[in-house]
């Protein structure tokens, strides 16, 4: 325990150095006093934490872009990319999409020849894996033009031919589960208030500005088939996996706005199509772009498989390790947006049940959006939600016990996940005036009469992650086992009382962290399957004599038998 404490120590001195750039650089964003001459200091200062210098190398470029010196920008930018490309085995990056940038502002500079040695690395990138054949065509055909400015015409030539010969993308959204040989295809709706980057890379279709209203669209994520449940794997230098591979990588694939009408319209033919009636929404936390935050929301449905609609809400992150104060700053708003799309969604979607997840600083904007809904429809007499959970809160945990009571009647029931170990919620609360996080767990759990409070620490160095809700199979158990049964937290695998009562829970690992009663919840929920009978005819049906299933019955009628 003391080697776990002392890492989290360790953790939380690093991510307030991180902070402490970050209020420096936004400061001058927000102030509009930019001074490259300090970003260039602090990647000096944080030389031995390559995510942070690589987010600043990202903030030094646009701070360049936006002063009109396009040619320091693409120069910046090229930077970037080759130091993601050599720390990819450090942290997750989208090289082609790097690369890409990088050229794109080379030839707005005017410089061609530069621009086209950033493009073929971006090309040579998306070659590399199995990559959406769209995206290479349009890449191909961005090359062949610069060439063609080069006076090239014969290399022109050969690159548009090139392109003409790949084999056309679908022209149609593949199916919620293909066949397609490695991986299978996850649709998911999103909504969300960042700004469309003009970009048509699905990996930069949205950036972090604030955009005037909502949007909404639908992505495809695929997700290799052999893979742990809870992560999202990406290519990592120590395996020579240098671009994205469906195989081997959860990749956004495609992002399709629509509008609003033909979006509910969509989701209720879907959940028709589907037999289906659920519906869940995540709402991501901070340093998450719309990328990252899509593929989360695919990842949950799923490992949890999910028969229904998943939906993605992404607000305007800078998904940046320096982007937290501005980050603070716009989920407040995106609260707001939140709830009239909460409204719209219980209206016109055709979903009979609807779930909701928020992580990390989401809170903020869930816990606001849902206060808003309940004063606007008090008295609420009925549940409009089934589960709400809230999971690593980074909100003050006062302002969060207050507005429970305001928000308990929207939903059947509310949980809080909260862990002892989690780095990014006490370095929060250092920033915050030392006020506790609602989602810091330990002896300072919230304990509140609306409220299952479920501490999480036992999961132990997964916290470190400030991700394991979605990175630990047994917490998405948890997830998709309220889904199923919404059972009380003394009836649920793994959770023990703690002292305070009946309203503040362990986790403890035990038998039913088992990968495959993931699976066989999702099929039992999926199949409607609630009572220790039916439990026990989709079994025998489904599975037969399979014994690793088998063995999992009596954990499975047992639940159903509370």
């Amino acid at each position: 325990m003391n080697a776990v404490r002392n890492s989290v120590v360790s953790a939380v001195l690093t991510v307030l150095a991180a902070f402490g750039a970050n209020a420096q650089v936004d400061a001058a964003l927000l102030s509009g006093d930019i001074d490259l001459a300090r970003i260039d200091a602090l990647i000096t200062e944080n030389a031995e934490s390559p995510a942070v210098v690589f987010d600043l190398l990202g903030e030094k470029s646009r701070q360049e872009a936006r002063t009109g010196n396009l040619r320091a920008a693409a120069d910046t930018a090229a930077v970037r990319a080759a130091f993601a490309a050599r720390n990819s085995g450090v942290f997750a990056a989208d090289l082609p999409a790097l690369f890409w940038d990088a050229g794109d502002l080379y030839r707005q500079a005017g410089e061609t020849d530069l621009a086209l040695e950033q493009l073929y690395a971006a090309l040579e990138a998306l070659r590399d894996g199995a990559a959406n054949r769209l995206l290479t065509g349009s890449l191909m055909r961005e090359i062949a033009r610069l060439e063609e400015t080069a006076g090239r015409e014969d290399t022109a030539i050969a690159l548009y031919a090139g392109a003409d010969a790949l084999p056309a993308p679908l022209q149609e959204p593949p199916p919620s589960r293909s066949d397609a040989p490695g991986y299978v295809s996850v649709n998911i709706y999103y909504a969300t208030d960042r700004a469309r980057s003009g970009r048509s890379i699905p990996s930069r279709f949205y950036g972090h500005q604030r955009s005037d209203g909502l949007e909404y669209g639908l992505a495809n994520v695929t997700i290799p088939k052999v893979r742990q449940p809870g992560t999202i794997s990406a290519p990592s230098v120590w395996k020579l996996e240098f671009s994205e591979d469906p195989a081997k990588h959860v990749m956004l694939q495609s992002v399709t706005p629509v509008s609003s009408d033909d979006f509910f319209g969509v989701m209720r033919k879907d959940l028709d199509a589907q037999s289906a009636t659920d519906a869940f929404v995540f709402v991501h936390g901070y340093n998450v772009s719309f990328d990252a935050a899509a593929k989360r929301t695919a990842q949950l449905a799923y490992d949890m498989n999910f028969k229904g609609l998943p939906i993605l809400y992404s607000w305007p992150s800078r998904g940046a390790t320096v982007g937290y104060i501005s980050d603070t700053a716009v989920v407040r708003l995106s609260g707001r947006r939140l709830t009239r799309f909460l409204e719209d969604l219980v209206e016109q979607s055709g979903a009979r049940t609807i779930h909701i997840v928020a992580h990390s600083m989401g809170n903020r904007a869930v816990t606001d959006a849902l206060e808003l809904m309940a004063l606007r429809r008090a008295p609420v007499e009925t549940p409009v939600f089934e589960q709400v959970i809230f999971a690593a809160p980074d909100v003050d945990q006062g302002l969060f016990a207050e507005m429970l009571s305001t928000i308990q009647p929207l939903a059947r029931r509310l949980t809080l996940y909260a862990s002892e170990n989690d780095w990014a919620l006490e370095a929060s609360r250092k920033l915050h005036g030392n006020a506790p996080r609602a989602g810091q767990g330990g002896k300072g759990l919230l304990v509140h009469g609306t409220i299952d409070s479920v501490d999480m620490t036992g999961l132990g160095a997964d916290m470190l992650e400030h991700s394991y809700v979605a990175n630990d199979h047994s917490a998405i158990l948890d997830i998709s086992t309220l889904f199923w049964l919404n059972l009380n937290p003394g009836q649920r695998c793994g959770l023990t009382a703690r002292d305070d009562g009946d309203l503040a829970w362990e986790y403890r690992e035990q038998a039913c962290s088992s990968q495959s009663l993931l699976n066989v919840i999702g099929l039992l929920r999926n199949a409607g399957a609630r009572s220790a009978n039916d439990i026990r005819q989709f079994l025998s049906r489904e599975f037969g004599d399979d014994q690793d299933v088998q063995a999992l019955e009596p954990i499975l009628v047992n639940l159903a038998s509370e």
